[in-house]
């Protein structure tokens, strides 16, 4: 580390902000290549049913059409996150299993011929029964939608630590309560697209929205049967991922394959409808929770069920089964617990990962815990505070917490929020809610966990960071670039960053699991203090200094407290060259975690070197008469470990109370025909958080200085995701004097809560 800091911890700009705000920067829809085709894909109107015949005769004979793919040109390889998990043709061959699945695609000079030809192909279908729900789907005797796998129960997750039954006998007070809620959407602003374009040395370059470029480009390389080094993904601006951006999806896979048959560039873009259901979707959850505690609120025993709609095929199931757990366990002390995930197969678009994944889950743990406070006569924030994780605990499937200010969190938040003046104490209709939850930094991910970095250097003194971090909008160009700055002294304007780029970086775990900075990060770190190292050898000399006096700042070395006494990195840099010893720095970390840990078959181990922890507090008024929920502010709190930058970290405590609160727990929801086809996907009908919809916003930044993370951070800005929406559920529950069971909190079901609680008092 540098002797002092000089930029870590500073509020400064983004290095992407002004190429964003003048429109300069390219998203994959925006580029355009020479001789470049326009590829369209055609879907199942069903939800189930078998392919019989697919005629593309005539839609071949159109004018400017160049190349028709069906499911039989194709290798037919299965993706799947997992070995165990491969159950989708990227382009089927015999079934479709939602509304909306690809059935085969066309590459045309223009759009347009592109869709016409679309509308010439003929496909035959043998419908099948199909099933909506999961209780429709696991009953006996229910259309299988993947014969290996009866009553279409595609992934159990089984976790159970303690003597649960001996913890609710010794309870004071146990309640069980059940929670729902349906499927949700990332909407991005950006829809998905592909540019695919084939090179003469036979390799394959692709653009496309992405969270990890390297794992991407090796599922490709599987699909399309061509070696790893062939297929290459290339950084473009990504305009927001949330989780949306971590699967592979047919989009990429046809695109290439068009591009490869053509032997010319290929651009495929979604429409919002598409982007809806053809890409991943938040899972609809229904969760039954029992909770037994002691006569101080302490948790003793906790018991879960909870059964998820997966749509059609894996995705990423066995760890979206996993982690609303998983976050419930690291966020609590529990001494005994049993969870019980079911993701359940249906005839829906797929579901996978999403920043707000468990709303029904993580919001119906808080929401119990604020009944049972009200049952014992105590005040929800100490019955948090008495079962909050501490730094040095191990969580129940065995991580240690080696940094946490959890507790913090929780009495900052309430402080600025002015809580021990408002619960118990505000008028009719008006209430206050706490919420509290933690994110992991990242989980095993085997060879590909680790990051390696590369710094080199012109000979003016600027240097060019080599990185495979992936940044989804979150700002992690600026936090790779910062990084370096920071360790050689650099202004960040002297600073090139080549990253996301499989053909130019090494590899990187990708930036869907919250571990970019830590692992990227701490990757950059080690190059930087690498070539740092160089450049101190070649000064010394020249200084005849010791190197342990050597400080880099302002692009100068000089020795400590007498900066007269220095040379400009860029002298240094050239004598280095003279020398013959250029000064090139790498890096590299890799996460201390239990490879052993599996998600289905061994479910213990430490999952992850560090956690974030978050707590947020809501303030509501409800309306009575229509059941409107009018958001009056929100106070934000994370330990985040070291803000590196606060004004970005601030983003992210915004965006994620955005999503997951704002949006996430008052409007968004799909809904669904008895088809089931989705009925609200689009913009029009999917209701997504307006500027105008934002409360007033306090950010609170809490540091525990983790210490492994790059200058003592970890993640930012998921756990407000779902802490926000935890918070809204209490505050509205609180306002109106009775639970709120159903998400997200819309006028009608708040209106359902008001007048059930009307109607038992009046039969009392």
């Amino acid at each position: 580390m540098s002797k002092q800091e000089w930029l870590i911890g500073t509020r400064m700009p983004r290095v992407d902000s002004e190429p964003k705000v003048r429109g300069e920067v390219q998203f994959t829809a925006d580029i355009k290549l020479p001789r470049m085709l326009h590829a369209k894909v055609l879907r199942s109107p069903y939800p189930h049913a078998r392919i019989k015949s697919i005629d593309t005769t005539a839609a071949a004979a159109l004018p400017g059409v160049k190349a028709i793919m069906t499911g039989q040109d194709t290798a037919g390889v299965k993706w799947g996150v997992f070995r165990y998990t491969r159950d989708q043709q990227l382009l089927p061959v015999d079934r479709v299993r939602y509304v909306g699945e690809e059935v085969a695609a066309v590459a045309a000079v223009s759009p347009e011929i592109a869709a016409q030809a679309l509308e010439l192909i003929e496909v035959k279908y043998e419908p099948l029964p199909a099933v909506s729900d999961i209780w429709e789907s696991m009953a006996d005797g229910a259309p299988q939608l993947h014969d290996d796998h009866p009553n279409n129960i595609n992934v159990h997750v089984a976790i159970e630590v303690g003597d649960v039954e001996e913890g609710f006998a010794k309870a004071h007070l146990v309640r069980e309560d059940v929670f729902t809620a349906p499927e949700d959407s990332y909407f991005m602003t950006e829809p998905y697209a592909v540019v695919a374009n084939p090179r003469p040395d036979g390799s394959l370059e692709l653009w496309m929205p992405n969270a990890a470029p390297h794992q991407k480009a090796k599922a490709l390389s599987n699909a399309l049967v061509m070696p790893l080094n062939k297929v290459i993904v290339r950084k473009v601006a990504i305009g927001g991922a949330f989780g949306g951006r971590s699967d592979v999806f047919p989009a990429e896979f046809i695109t290439a394959f068009l591009a490869l048959k053509t032997r010319r560039p290929v651009k495929l873009v979604y429409t919002r409808e598409e982007n809806s259901v053809a890409t991943r979707q938040g899972h609809a959850l229904f969760t039954t929770i029992k909770t037994g505690v002691d006569a101080e609120g302490r948790v003793l025993a906790r018991d879960i069920t909870c059964y998820m709609d997966g749509g059609a095929y894996s995705s990423t199931g066995p760890i979206a089964t996993s982690v609303p757990f998983l976050c419930m366990e690291q966020t609590y002390r529990l001494p005994a617990v049993r969870y019980n995930g079911y993701r359940v197969y249906t005839n829906k678009p797929i579901g996978g990962m999403i920043r707000i994944h468990g709303r029904a889950f993580a919001g119906g743990v808080d929401l119990q815990l604020d009944m049972m406070a009200q049952e014992l006569g105590l005040d929800p924030l100490q019955v948090r505070l008495r079962n909050a994780r501490q730094p040095g605990d191990t969580t129940p499937t065995g991580s240690y917490v080696q940094s946490c200010a959890l507790s913090q969190c929780i009495q900052q938040a309430a402080e600025a929020a002015g809580w021990a003046d408002k619960y118990g104490k505000l008028p009719p209709y008006h209430g206050i809610g706490l919420g509290t939850n933690s994110v992991q930094t990242g989980f095993p991910l085997g060879i590909r966990g680790g990051s390696q970095a590369m710094i080199k250097f012109n000979e003016d003194g600027g240097a060019t960071v080599m990185s495979g971090v992936v940044d989804n909008g979150q700002g992690n160009d600026n936090m790779l670039v910062q990084i370096a700055a920071e360790v050689l002294g650099l202004d960040p304007g002297h600073i090139q960053l080549i990253s996301a780029d499989t053909e130019a970086t090494a590899n990187d775990p990708g930036a869907y699991s919250m571990i970019a900075t830590f692992a990227g990060g701490n990757a950059v770190l080690a190059a930087a203090e690498d070539a740092r190292r160089q450049i101190f050898e070649v000064a010394a000399e020249a200084l005849e200094a010791h190197v342990d006096d050597l400080v880099a700042q302002d692009s100068k070395v000089f020795v400590a407290g007498a900066p007269d006494k220095g040379l400009p990195v860029g002298k240094v840099i050239r004598m280095a060259l003279i020398q013959g010893r250029p000064v090139i720095g790498t890096g590299s970390f890799t996460p201390k975690v239990d490879h052993r840990r599996e998600w289905l078959s061994n479910p213990a181990g430490q999952l992850s070197e560090t956690f974030s922890f978050g707590a947020s507090v809501a303030e509501v008024r409800v309306d009575p008469e229509t059941g409107m929920v009018e958001l009056l502010g929100l106070w934000l709190a994370q330990d985040c470990g070291r803000a590196l930058n606060p004004m970005v970290v601030e983003g992210q405590f915004e965006g994620g109370a955005a999503m997951g609160g704002v949006g996430g727990m008052l409007r968004e929801e799909h809904r669904w025909s008895d088809t089931p086809r989705c009925l609200n996907p689009t913009f029009l009908e999917y209701k997504v958080p307006l500027a105008c919809d934002m409360p007033p916003i306090e950010n609170i930044i809490v540091e525990s200085m983790d210490p492994t993370g790059p200058f003592g951070a970890k993640e930012a800005g998921m756990s407000i995701a779902m802490s926000a929406a935890q918070a809204i559920i209490g505050a509205v529950s609180n306002a109106i004097g009775a639970p709120v069971y159903d998400y997200p909190l819309t006028p009608d079901r708040v209106l359902r809560a008001i007048r059930a609680k009307q109607d038992g008092e009046k039969q009392s």
